[in-house]
C-alpha cells in the first residue's frame, strides 16, 4: 500500500505509536538474547566442573563414557548459543544521511518499517540460540543422570 506524502504526515501520530512498539519490542528481544547467553555461560561452568568431577572418581566405564559424551555436547551446543554472531540494529549515519530535511511522517515510517525488518532477522537469530540452550540443557540432565548412575553402581 502505497500512500502519498500528505497521507503519511496525517498519520504521524500513529506512526509515532507503532515505532515507539516496535523499538520497545528490539529492546525487549535483545534483553532476552542477553538472558539465553548468560543460561548458556553457566551451563557449560556446571558441565565443565560435572564432568571433572566425574574424571576424577572412580566409576561405571561404559556409564561414565556416556556421560562424559553428554558434557561434551552440553559444552559445544552451549558455546553455539553466545558464539559471537551478526545480531542485527540500525546503522545511524545511513539513516541521518537517508533523512535529514524529510518530513516527520515519512521518516518515522521508514524507521518502523526498518525496525520491524531488524526485528525478524534478529528472530531467527533468537530461535538458533533458543534451540542450542535446549539442546544443552538436556545433554547436561543426562549427563548428570548417567554421571550418577556410574558412579552408584561403581560402589
Amino acid at each position: 500500500m502505497t500512500m502519498t506524502p500528505a497521507e503519511i504526515e496525517a498519520q504521524t501520530n500513529t506512526l509515532e505509536l507503532l515505532n515507539n512498539e516496535v523499538a520497545s519490542r528490539l529492546a525487549r528481544q535483545s534483553e532476552s538474547l542477553a538472558k539465553i547467553d548468560t543460561k548458556a555461560v553457566f551451563l557449560i561452568g556446571f558441565a565443565a566442573t560435572a564432568a571433572q568431577f566425574l574424571a576424577t572418581h572412580q566409576r561405571h566405564e561404559v556409564l561414565a563414557y556416556c556421560a562424559f559424551a553428554a558434557y561434551a555436547i552440553a559444552l559445544v551446543t552451549g558455546v553455539l548459543t553466545f558464539r559471537v554472531a551478526e545480531h542485527k540494529d540500525l546503522e545511524p549515519r545511513p539513516m541521518l544521511a537517508a533523512h535529514v530535511g524529510s518530513p516527520k511522517g515519512r521518516v518515522l515510517a521508514e524507521l518502523a518499517a526498518s525496525r520491524a525488518v531488524i526485528f525478524e532477522k534478529n528472530k531467527e537469530r533468537h530461535q538458533e540460540k533458543a534451540r542450542h540452550w535446549a539442546v544443552s540443557l538436556w545433554s547436561l540432565g543426562a549427563g548428570l543422570c548417567l554421571s550418577t548412575v556410574a558412579l552408584l553402581l561403581h560402589t
